[in-house]
């Protein structure tokens, strides 16, 4: 389980690697080129029900910590998508890849976990 911290939050937001690897792809160069967008996401079951955005703007500090030591192999098809998304009034709305990649158990008490939703 990766994770994001953003601003000064406290409030680390845990993502899956491999969905937190072509994240941050997309974010890097969103950012690289000085646009600013939201990322959002619905939140887990185990949460109460809704959606969290982030607005992501370059001048406010950010960090990606993976678990994983080595970097996850990445889908052209996905960080497309993402891409797209990112580029969209909406933004970058984080929804699963389009194959199963299995069920991750990860044993976690951080106060914010975001799953992948799956669109189909």
């Amino acid at each position: 389980m990766g994770t994001i911290y953003y601003g000064g939050s406290a409030t680390p937001i845990h993502i899956e690697d491999r969905a937190l690897a072509h994240l941050k792809v997309v974010i890097a160069t969103k950012l690289r080129r000085g646009e600013s967008f939201t990322v959002s996401w619905r939140h887990p079951e185990d949460q109460p029900r809704g959606r969290t955005t982030l607005w992501l703007h370059p001048s406010i500090p950010l960090r990606f910590v993976f678990d994983d030591p080595e970097p996850a192999a990445l889908s052209r098809q996905w960080m497309d998508e993402l891409a797209q998304s990112a580029n969209s009034s909406g933004g970058i709305t984080l929804v699963a890849e389009h194959f199963d990649t299995g069920p991750i158990d990860i044993a976690d008490d951080a106060p914010q976990i975001v799953e992948v939703a799956d669109n189909d």
